[in-house]
C-alpha cells in the first residue's frame, strides 16, 4: 500500500503553485489598481476564505481524486463532469508550460548563457520522471522548494520593512497622492479581477486527496489560504512603499527581485531570483501530480483510453505523466516560446474550474442532502464566492478579449476527444455503416472490419454493472436505469440486496425488477439476494468474484447512520 502524505508535504505540493503567485500578481494588481492593489489582494483572500468551506464540504463528502470533476460526476452526469475535467486539464497544461518557462527566464536573468528553451523541456522531463517514480519522492522535492520559498519571502519582507523604517515613507506617500484613473471603485474591481490569478493552484489539493492522510486535505486549504492572505497583499504594499508606481511596470516580470535589490542589494536580489526559479519549478510538479490523479480517475470511469492505467513496479500510472509531458512540449513548440497566448487558457480555465466547484457544492446540497460531510458551507458564502469568480471571469474577458479566442482554440479539440470517448459506441456504429456503404465492392475487407468493430462494441457492452439496493421502490430503481442507459455502455446489470440476519426482501422488489426488465429490454437485469453485512469487505469480495471493478458498482446516497465513509468503499459511485 502506498504511503499517504502528511500535512506538510501535501501542503508543499499544492502550496508551491499558489504561493508562487506573489512573484507576478503584485505587479499585475498594481498595474490595474495602482496604490490600492493591496486592498484588491485582500478582497481575493476573502473570496478564497469562502472557498475553503466550499472545497471542504465537497471533498469531505466525496474524498476522491478529481476535484470539480468528482463533485459533478457524483451529482450530475458524466458529460457535465467531463467539461470540468477538460477545463482542469487545460489549466494544468498552461500552468506547467508557463511556470517552467518563467522559471528558466529567472535563471537566464542570473546567467545569460542559460538556454531557456532546452532548459524548459529538461525541467518538464525531470518532473515527469519524479511523478513516475512516485508521489512520496515528489513530495520530498516539493517540501524542500516550499521551505526555501517561505524563508526567502520572510527574508525579503524583513529587509524591505527595515529599509522602509530607516528611509521613511516618502515613496508610499507619493504613490498614494497619484490620481486614480476611472475612480477607486473601478481600480479595485479591475485589480481584483487581475489578482484572482493569484489563487490558481488552490484546486490542486482536491485532485490528489486520495494520496493524503485522513484530515490532511482541510489543513492544506487552511495553509494555502494563510500563505496567500499574508504574502500577496504584503508584497504589493511593500512594493508601493519602495518603488514609484510608474517604475513598477518596468520591472513587472522581476518585481520581487528588484525589491530585494533596493532593500538589501544584489545578493538579496539573487536569492529571490533563485527562489523564483525553484518555486516556479515546484508549480510544474504540482501540475504533474494533479494531472496524474485527475486523469487516472477519468480513465477508471472510461472517459479516457484504458491504456493510460498501465502501472509500473512502484504502482505509478507512468503513461499519464509521459503523455502530459509530450502535450506540454508540443504546446511550447507550437507557441514558439511566446507564452502570452497560453495566459488566456490559464486565466479562463482555472476560474471556470472554481466556478464549477461552487456549482458542484450547490448540487451536493440539493441532491445529496443525506451524505455525511465533516463541514458545511453556507448558501450566502456560496453565492458570494461563485458570484465573485464569475465577475473575475467577465472582468478578465473585458480586459483581454483576445483570451476568449485562444481559450476556445485549446478547449474545443480537447472536448472533441472527450466527446468521442463518451459516445464511442454510437460513433463506431456510424463508422460501421459508412464502411459498409462506401466499400461494398470490397466485401471481404468490409467483413473483416465489420467483425472487428462489432467485437469492440461487444467488449464495451459486455462490462457488467452492479447496483446495491435495500428498500428502494420502483421509482427509485427507474432512476437507476435512466442513469445507466444515459451514462454507461452496458447490457448487463446486477441488482443486489444484502440482508442481515432477520431481514427480509420487500414484497414488491422482485416484481418491480421484473417490470423494469421488460421496460428496458436492452439491459439484462439480474436480481441477486445475499445474506451478510454490506461494507468494504463484501464489495471487494464481490468485485473479485464477479470480475467487476468497484467503480462500476453503484449505491444510493447513504444516510447519517451509514457506518462507512464513501472513500472506504473503494470507489463505489453514488448515482441517486
Amino acid at each position: 500500500m502506498t504511503k499517504k502524505l502528511k500535512e506538510f508535504p501535501a501542503t508543499a505540493i499544492c502550496g508551491n503553485d499558489i504561493s508562487s503567485s506573489c512573484l507576478y500578481v503584485s505587479a499585475l494588481a498594481i498595474s490595474y489598481a495602482g496604490q490600492y492593489a493591496w486592498i484588491s489582494l485582500l478582497m481575493v483572500a476573502f473570496v478564497l476564505f469562502l472557498f475553503r468551506k466550499i472545497y471542504g464540504e465537497v471533498v469531505g463528502a466525496l474524498p476522491l481524486n478529481g476535484g470539480a470533476y468528482n463533485a459533478l460526476l457524483n451529482t450530475t452526469s458524466k458529460s457535465t463532469a467531463s467539461i470540468a475535467a477538460t477545463l482542469t486539464l487545460l489549466s494544468y497544461m498552461a500552468t506547467a508550460v508557463i511556470s517552467a518557462s518563467e522559471g528558466m527566464h529567472y535563471v537566464h536573468h542570473l546567467y545569460e548563457a542559460w538556454p531557456i528553451a532546452i532548459a524548459t523541456i529538461v525541467l518538464l522531463a525531470v518532473f515527469m520522471i519524479l511523478t513516475i517514480i512516485g508521489i512520496g519522492e515528489s513530495s520530498i522535492v516539493a517540501s524542500a522548494i516550499f521551505v526555501f520559498h517561505m524563508v526567502s519571502l520572510v527574508l525579503l519582507s524583513s529587509f524591505c520593512g527595515y529599509y522602509i523604517l530607516t528611509n521613511g515613507w516618502e515613496v508610499l506617500q507619493n504613490n498614494f497622492s497619484l490620481p486614480v484613473e476611472g475612480g477607486i471603485t473601478a481600480a479595485l474591481f479591475l485589480g481584483f479581477c487581475a489578482a484572482m490569478l493569484g489563487i490558481s493552484g488552490f484546486e490542486s489539493s482536491a485532485n490528489f486527496v486520495e494520496e493524503q492522510e485522513k484530515g490532511v486535505f482541510k489543513k492544506t486549504l487552511r495553509n494555502m489560504w494563510v500563505v496567500v492572505s499574508v504574502f500577496n497583499p504584503l508584497m504589493a504594499f511593500l512594493a508601493l512603499a519602495l518603488i514609484p508606481i510608474p517604475k513598477v511596470g518596468v520591472y513587472k516580470e522581476t518585481l520581487l527581485s528588484y525589491m530585494g535589490e533596493v532593500a538589501g542589494g544584489s545578493w538579496l536580489a539573487n536569492i529571490v531570483s533563485i527562489d523564483a526559479a525553484l518555486v516556479l519549478s515546484g508549480a510544474v510538479l504540482t501540475s504533474f501530480v494533479g494531472v496524474n490523479g485527475l486523469v487516472e480517475r477519468m480513465t477508471l470511469d472510461r472517459i479516457l483510453p484504458q491504456f493510460m492505467l498501465k502501472k509500473n513496479k512502484r504502482g505509478s500510472s507512468y503513461r499519464i505523466p509521459i503523455v502530459f509531458f509530450l502535450l506540454c512540449v508540443s504546446v511550447y513548440f507550437i507557441t514558439e516560446g511566446e507564452l502570452g497566448a497560453l495566459a488566456g487558457v490559464y486565466t479562463i480555465a482555472f476560474l471556470s474550474v472554481m466556478t464549477l466547484f461552487g456549482f458542484g457544492n450547490i448540487l451536493l446540497k440539493v441532491k445529496r442532502k443525506k451524505l455525511p460531510r465533516p463541514e458545511k458551507s453556507t448558501w450566502l458564502a456560496i453565492v458570494i464566492a461563485v458570484g465573485a469568480v464569475i465577475m473575475a471571469i467577465v472582468g478578465n474577458i473585458i480586459m483581454n478579449p483576445s483570451y476568449v479566442g485562444v481559450f476556445l482554440e485549446y478547449l474545443i479539440p480537447t472536448l472533441l476527444v472527450v466527446f468521442f470517448m463518451l459516445n464511442r459506441t454510437a460513433i463506431l456504429m456510424l463508422a460501421l455503416r459508412a464502411i459498409k456503404y462506401l466499400f461494398k465492392p470490397v466485401e471481404r475487407l468490409v467483413e473483416r472490419t465489420n467483425r472487428s468493430i462489432i467485437k469492440t462494441i461487444n467488449d464495451i457492452n459486455s462490462q457488467e454493472f452492479v447496483f446495491f439496493t435495500h428498500k428502494d421502490d420502483v421509482a427509485t430503481l427507474n432512476k437507476v436505469m435512466l442513469y445507466i442507459t444515459k451514462n454507461e455502455h452496458t447490457k448487463k446489470l446486477k441488482v443486489v440486496t444484502v440482508l442481515e440476519k432477520g431481514e427480509t426482501v420487500p414484497e414488491r422488489l422482485i416484481s418491480d425488477i421484473d417490470v423494469l426488465d421488460r421496460e428496458y429490454p436492452e439491459v439484462k437485469i439480474e436480481y441477486i439476494r445475499l445474506d451478510g453485512t454490506f461494507g468494504p469487505k463484501l464489495i471487494r469480495e464481490l468485485s473479485k468474484k464477479w470480475n467487476i471493478p468497484i467503480n462500476f458498482m453503484f449505491i444510493g446516497s447513504p444516510g447519517d447512520h451509514f457506518p462507512y465513509q464513501v472513500s472506504e468503499l473503494g470507489g463505489v459511485r453514488l448515482i441517486i
